[in-house]
């Protein structure tokens, strides 16, 4: 297989765990936080110091790179990390959540969906076969399956159709795919009601993907609801496969996912809010364009690695972003990478020492969301 996963430790009376993902470009230990590269790249950010945040594998986005520059110039650069000069893993999205998102711009059916495009008005039709064309000539490590995600709020059928097109097209896209450098994940879907959510894993778990994404969650809904979602699913998710929660990456959700057992995250979260100026530090966030930090000459984080705290002042930094130097956006994008990467460091070292949940009490003592 393209890749594996081995489960090394277990939380004794829980369900967080550390693990290896093996791909052919390099294991990525679990649990993991992926920066999002969208157009294949991480906004502001070089591959060199992606690396030296300590980034292990990171995710594009098929639907963007499919409009812009196409998959076709993408295959002829050699595949997505000879284009973007990335030597790590990568991992695609198929491009459903784009899609969907689009519902001014979309017109669906059971064969796929019609949608036009948010550069230029044209129209475009994604199908199974379509997206597997797409993400085998991108040439990732990792490409999802593609599905329909469902909006929140929705109803009891509209979620049982979005499961039923789900398990429809994991199934065509699984035998589109032939791509031996390349594992295919599912995406497990179903919405805020458990009973379907099992329903959608159950429909899955006979295809036997290699890892398995868990969809439609970080859409809207209250936290609480995500968790409770989480709490009724992972215990029945294979146990030797990853398990990823997608498009959830504030510090809480992370912790929180993965006290449930989930291996993979990503979000475009940390990168957004530092182009806003806003930067993550234990307590929670500094919105550092506030006037409170004209004159505060210390770090973001006292404690933090990174090349924005070891070297730069809150006052600094403030002055780029008022001023609207690019440097200051790459200094609180670094900081705010490096806080989640450092943060799932300090996670898996927590399980592997037995004191996951003295780590997490910890956490929450201090953070405000």
């Amino acid at each position: 297989m393209s890749i594996s996963y081995t489960l090394v430790k277990k939380e004794e009376n829980g369900l967080a765990r550390a693990g290896i993902l093996h791909t052919t470009r390099g294991d990525v230990p679990t649990p993991v936080f992926m920066p999002v590269g969208t157009q294949a790249t991480v906004k502001t950010m070089s591959p060199k110091e992606l690396k030296e945040i300590g980034a292990k594998i990171i995710l594009s986005n098929t639907y963007h790179l499919y409009l812009r520059p196409g998959h076709d110039l993408v295959a002829e650069a050699g595949g997505l990390h000879e284009f973007m000069q990335w030597d790590g893993p990568i991992l695609t999205d198929s491009g459903g959540f784009q899609v969907f998102s689009l519902s001014n711009l979309r017109s669906m059916g059971d064969d796929g969906v019609i949608f036009h495009s948010h550069i230029d008005g044209s129209k475009h039709l994604f199908t199974p076969q379509k997206v597997m064309e797409i993400e085998m000539a991108l040439d990732a490590d990792i490409a999802m399956a593609f599905d329909e995600c469902a909006p929140y709020p929705a109803t009891e059928k509209e979620i049982m159709a979005s499961i039923t097109r789900t398990t429809r097209w994991a199934k065509e896209c699984q035998k589109a795919h032939h791509h031996n450098r390349q594992a295919l994940f599912g995406i497990i879907q179903g919405g805020l009601y458990p009973h379907l959510r099992q329903l959608s894993l159950e429909q899955l778990l006979p295809l036997d993907f290699p890892g398995y994404g868990i969809g439609g969650l970080s859409v809207g809904e209250p936290k609480p609801l995500m968790y409770d979602i989480l709490d009724q699913l992972t215990p029945y998710m294979p146990e030797g496969k990853p398990r990823y929660l997608m498009g959830v990456g504030s510090p809480d959700c992370l912790i929180e996912g993965v006290a449930r057992g989930v291996d993979m995250f990503d979000c475009v979260l940390p990168t957004r809010i530092a182009r806003n100026g806003t930067v993550f530090v234990p307590e929670g966030k500094l919105v550092i364009r506030n006037a409170e930090y004209a004159h505060d000459f210390r770090p973001l984080q006292e404690d933090c690695d990174c090349y924005a705290c070891q070297n730069f002042s809150r006052a600094y930094i403030r002055h780029l972003l008022k001023a609207g130097e690019v440097l200051g956006i790459r200094l609180t994008t670094i900081h705010n990478l490096r806080f989640l990467i450092r943060l799932m460091e300090q996670i898996r070292t927590a399980i592997m020492e037995d004191r996951f949940q003295e780590f997490r009490r910890g956490f929450f003592a201090r953070y405000q969301a």
